[in-house]
């Protein structure tokens, strides 16, 4: 008989809560905003990061991806209006990615449609043990080994 592994366990939990949080966020997103897809949610939160337009590499970057997942990413969310491809001021070789303003309606309702996912998610736990969860996950997070990971 083997002996159970605690922390095999424990990687099975957060896989698994993982993935229900990303099909109830996608669910929650399908609802509120129509024809934005999770990784074109991922770009927009990303880009109101930026306290100025940000170049198609910095996105890249900040994202993880490579810069033609941007561009494909930012085609579609170009196409429907949300972000427009702007010239650098200093240098008109280069091509800025900014939000318009039915892109930051957007990102109102991306962030509407995060905190009900939250909510659902979180329902069955008390204000004690969210709480908690929060400490043990600001503990996690701090934990991340410095690799530039960012959400």
């Amino acid at each position: 008989m083997s002996t159970p592994d605690p922390d095999g366990l424990l990687a099975e939990q957060l896989l698994r809560l993982t993935r229900r949080v990303h099909r109830i966020q996608k669910h929650h997103l399908q609802e509120r905003v129509e024809g934005i897809t999770p990784a074109q949610s991922r770009l927009l939160r990303t880009l109101a990061h930026f306290g100025e337009p940000p170049r198609m590499a910095d996105l890249a970057q900040s994202l993880e991806v490579v810069p033609r997942a941007v561009t494909t990413l930012v085609d579609g969310l170009e196409a429907s209006g949300r972000v427009r491809r702007v010239p650098d001021p200093a240098n008109r070789r280069v091509i800025r990615i900014e939000l318009t303003d039915d892109g930051r309606a957007a990102l109102r309702e991306l962030r509407g449609a995060r905190r009900a996912a939250a909510e659902e998610i979180l329902a069955p736990l008390t204000d004690r043990q969210r709480e908690a969860l929060g400490e043990l996950l600001d503990t996690l997070v701090g934990a991340v080994p410095a690799q530039g990971h960012r959400c």
